[in-house]
């Protein structure tokens, strides 16, 4: 029987063929979540299951395969993604109750199968909860069923770890270590042992890195900190002689780190659960399920965020200082590319694919550059509109004089890590874009300018960057910011303005998300933005324009001068008159609110 296939879908006849084979004769549903087992934001393609199941390459989603259906579920923002990308034996369902579905599916007494390393303690909670008393039975299955068919799985990546350079560290492993043994010490409910699960945890506390996920300098691992013991797991044959040296491998006291192999943390924990008396502290945000279920309440002591998380969103002297650096290269690289697209978009020789790869190519150049944080997003008139769109040679739009282009990007550095997004427009915006983007720039501001103390939780001044769109009946529908690391992952949680964020303190990072060029739009600025404006472009002037000197970058700079002139001249209060098109930069140096 012949099957058309869209050139943008893939076949998946034989791949759901072998899945449902090996799900006889005893699971009648498995689910296929969209992460790894560290629960990571970015995955490697070897944990892209779900991809390789569906055809579906978006960021988020599930599939659930029974013997008869195979169904896919994403938010609004992939549906046409999904549509396009799947072929005939898939199901795009838009109700987003997967359980409910599950229940309308399976039997009573029916199992529906998990890889538990898969899904998050919250995660199995919420399933469970609705599945148990439909008595449809969650089972774990720790050998997952997809890597099983997936003959031509990615192979884990050859990359030996490196260790961060001693100049961008101002903490030792041992220091980390201490620090952290003071929390579990000082814990009431007297912990004897730590699980770290999430990547940048031990990344963090042992100042490694590596090259297992795109765009993000982690390595697979896990780690379980005792008073007196620490047990590192990764993939052993990766760690050089030098780095067993500097980890101290070689003994066993309890500043020596002890090198086991990644794939046996589930059978160590177990072991180490035997012993009397001990209490293992987690996370419960970026525990995977497969480690937890094997810790008894009484051995369990559990919190929403490690503390080498939340002592890891404070950065000491040394992590500010190189993370300022870091974002004022990096403004270099962004304002060459501004400059790049004045003159090359209205000649009509530009692609949102080629300006991705100039900023790039920018970025490469820069002192101590790993490459860039994330896959550009490039994307003019309705590509703009996508969710996390990347322009490819298939796709690539030409720029227009007469469309808006928005361009985020970032870059990562052995001393820090950028997010910056600008959205810019070459000829005259709509009155209705000029609005939209001022009042999201006012919302900046207003954040920006806030003074608040210690503890205060982002979440409650999180609609001050929102005020301005809500007085005309407009929104977005994203964060309003998040952490950013030192050369870690480009969105660093627990820090930022959502509800589970922690409270700010002296020493965090945070973005406010924004669309960061202004558009002629003197008739909606007040008095007070103005002035506002006028000492950030004097930042400007005064921070990134040394730094354009000192790489020999004289048109730049002048470039950068002509558009940092002060709106308010002489003390006045009257408006320059020009066209603001390009005319705020507001360069990365200042995409960061500084926690002081």
């Amino acid at each position: 029987l012949f099957m058309y296939l869209p050139p943008t879908a893939v076949n998946t006849t034989l791949r759901l063929f072998q899945l449902r084979a090996s799900m006889k004769p005893n699971i009648s549903a498995y689910i296929i979540p969209a992460t790894d087992a560290h629960l990571s934001e970015y995955i490697a393609p070897r944990d892209a299951r779900l991809a390789w199941m569906t055809g579906f390459t978006g960021s988020a989603g599930t599939a659930v395969v029974t013997q008869d259906k195979a169904v896919l579920w994403t938010d609004s923002r992939y549906w046409v993604q999904a549509e396009r990308q799947m072929d005939c034996n898939w199901a795009l369902e838009r109700d987003g109750n997967i359980t409910n579905w599950l229940i309308r599916e399976v039997n009573e007494g029916d199992q529906v199968g998990i890889d538990p390393f898969l899904f998050s303690v919250d995660t199995f909670a919420a399933y469970n909860t609705k599945l148990a008393p439909a008595k449809r039975i969650l089972t774990s299955i720790t050998d997952n069923l997809v890597d099983k068919i997936w003959a031509e799985r990615p192979p884990l990546p050859p990359d030996n770890l490196t260790r961060l350079p001693d100049d961008f560290i101002g903490r030792t492993w041992q220091n980390k270590v201490d620090q952290i043994r003071g929390q579990m010490m000082d814990n009431p409910y007297n912990p004897t042992a730590l699980l770290l699960s999430a990547l940048d945890e031990t990344a963090w506390l042992f100042n490694l890195r590596g090259n297992d996920i795109p765009f993000n300098p982690f390595f697979y691992s896990y780690t379980l900190l005792t008073f007196d013991k620490i047990w590192l797991f990764v993939h052993t044959e990766r760690v050089t002689e030098e780095l067993r040296t500097y980890l101290n491998s070689s003994c066993s006291d309890s500043y020596c780190v002890q090198l086991l192999q990644y794939d046996s943390v589930r059978s160590h924990l177990m072991k180490y659960l035997e012993e009397a008396g001990v209490r293992v502290w987690v996370g419960t945000e970026y525990t995977n399920q497969a480690l937890y279920e094997l810790i008894t309440p009484e051995k369990l002591l559990e919190s929403t965020y490690s503390p080498v998380l939340t002592t890891k969103a404070v950065k000491d002297q040394t992590e500010r200082k190189i993370l300022k650096a870091a974002h004022i290269r990096d403004a270099v690289a962004v304002m060459q590319l501004l400059h790049h697209l004045e003159r090359s978009v209205p000649e009509g020789r530009e692609t949102e694919l080629t300006a991705a790869e100039f900023v790039n190519e920018c970025r490469s150049k820069q002192q101590y550059s790993r490459g860039p944080s994330f896959e550009t997003i490039s994307a003019s008139g309705p590509n703009a509109a996508l969710a996390h769109y990347s322009p490819s040679s298939e796709t690539s739009r030409k720029l227009s004089v007469d469309e808006m282009y928005l361009v985020d990007s970032g870059g990562q550095y052995l001393d820090g890590t950028t997010d910056i997004t600008r959205t810019v427009h070459w000829g005259k915006p709509t009155d209705r874009q000029k609005e939209a983007f001022t009042r999201v720039l006012m919302g900046n501001i207003e954040i920006s300018r806030t003074i608040f103390p210690a503890g205060t939780r982002g979440v409650n001044i999180e609609m001050l960057g929102r005020r301005a769109l809500w007085e005309v009946g407009l929104n977005y529908g994203h964060g309003t910011g998040h952490g950013v690391g030192n050369y870690f992952g480009v969105h660093e949680w627990p820090v930022g303005f959502q509800s589970n964020n922690i409270p700010f303190q002296e020493g965090m990072f945070t973005s406010i998300g924004r669309a960061d060029h202004l558009l002629g739009c003197e008739a909606f600025l007040k008095l007070r933005v103005l002035l506002w404006l006028d000492s950030y472009y004097q930042d400007i002037r005064n921070i990134v324009g040394p730094e354009l000197k000192s790489q020999g970058l004289t048109e730049i700079h002048d470039w950068m001068m002509k558009n940092t002139e002060p709106f308010l001249k002489d003390g006045s209060s009257a408006v320059h008159t020009r066209l603001m098109t390009v005319e705020l930069l507001k360069l990365n140096i200042l995409q960061w609110i500084i926690l002081r």
